[in-house]
């Protein structure tokens, strides 16, 4: 009888590349793991950091995918559209036997700070000079993806808002369409705040399997006690880049912990003002976190501890805030990654 480990081991949201994988205390295995929408690798080292393989992935940004392939060193890499990796047919046989694969199509149209409705079905063309493409239905390809492959287990990553509102829709034909595909599906609601990762993000994770594995439902029950600012702030000796006129003039009418809303309703000039005794809000792409003594944006390394990202990580010419609001928290993924080795493929010892 397997005995589950549950909520026993806190991955370090405190780390360098350089410490090796996988994280202290993790036993390597031998499952192999792929990804898509592989950004700046927050993903793949979550997988990494719980003892998997893992052989590289598709991203369509060329600039991130090369600081992808600086950081992590792939087998594989592909550096295009998911749409046209899915036309592909000389795929190596590899890529057919995954135990897992991995994908976080991107979520701005689902997000509930975001424009929602209005966005279905429309181009659009992200900050780091990517083509354009509709948004909405690259869940869709996605699942494209994975009846390509075909592999054991799939993860499929989203915001709150696909499982709201008009949203659900979508993660219900996410569930039709990989049911007739032959897989299992469950959908957790996570916070990485009880996960091990010093802030507040809730997540949506798709978690599926072959039905013909007959495996038991995935349990997901993180417990890990709150992490505040405080544990994560560096002191005044570290850089802090000021904010700007108009962040400053917000900053001097919000109190610790809250955030006034950008007026056209979406993450792109949020301001929050980060409290020491306060878990620190979602870290966004297009939002800003400034420190609770002066108007000053959190350091480079208070970014990557909140965002469990390495101290060491090369982010190159892109800021370190827009990758990391735009990646999973490495722990956040180590964290399920875990449950999902110990639960559904650690043999009896």
């Amino acid at each position: 009888m397997i005995k589950y480990e549950y909520n026993n081991y806190k991955f370090p949201y405190k780390w360098n590349l350089t410490d090796g994988y996988p994280a202290k205390g993790i036993e390597a295995n031998s499952l192999k793991v792929f990804g898509t929408f592989i950004c700046g690798g927050g993903s793949t080292m979550g997988y990494k950091l719980a003892g998997y393989t893992h052989l590289g992935g598709v991203e369509i940004d060329p600039q991130v995918a090369d600081i992808y392939k600086t950081n992590h060193n792939p087998k594989y890499l592909y550096n295009q559209d998911i749409r046209e990796f899915n036309k592909l047919i000389d795929l190596p046989e590899e890529l057919y036997n995954l135990d897992l694969l991995d994908g976080s199509p991107p979520c701005s149209t689902f997000s509930m700070a975001g424009s929602r409705e209005k966005a279905w079905g429309k181009e659009k063309q992200f900050k780091e000079g990517q083509a354009f493409q509709t948004l909405d239905d690259l869940v869709f390809e996605y699942c494209n993806t994975i009846i390509k492959l075909k592999p054991k287990v799939f993860l499929l990553e989203n915001v709150k808002g696909i499982i709201l509102g008009n949203a659900k829709a979508y993660s219900k034909k996410i569930i039709q369409t990989m049911d007739q595909a032959g897989y299992n599906v469950q959908i957790f609601l996570l916070n990485g705040a009880s996960m091990g990762v010093p802030q507040r993000r809730e997540r949506v994770f798709f978690i599926g399997h072959k039905k013909e594995l007959n495996l038991k439902p995935l349990k997901l029950d993180f417990n890990e006690k709150p992490i505040l600012y405080k544990e994560v702030e560096d002191d005044f000796s570290c850089k802090r880049e000021p904010l700007s006129n108009s962040y400053t003039e917000k900053w001097h009418k919000t109190k610790e912990g809250t955030n006034p809303k950008a007026p056209s309703g979406n993450t792109f000039g949020f301001m929050y003002k980060t409290g020491p005794n306060n878990v620190v809000n979602t870290i966004t792409s297009g939002g800003t976190n400034s420190h609770y003594l002066h108007p000053m944006e959190l350091t480079i390394n208070e970014y990557c501890k909140i965002g469990t990202y390495p101290l060491d990580y090369n982010f190159k010419k892109i800021k370190p805030k827009y990758l990391i609001g735009m990646s999973v928290p490495p722990i956040m993924t180590a964290q399920i990654a875990h449950q999902i080795y110990l639960q559904w493929f650690k043999t009896e010892q």
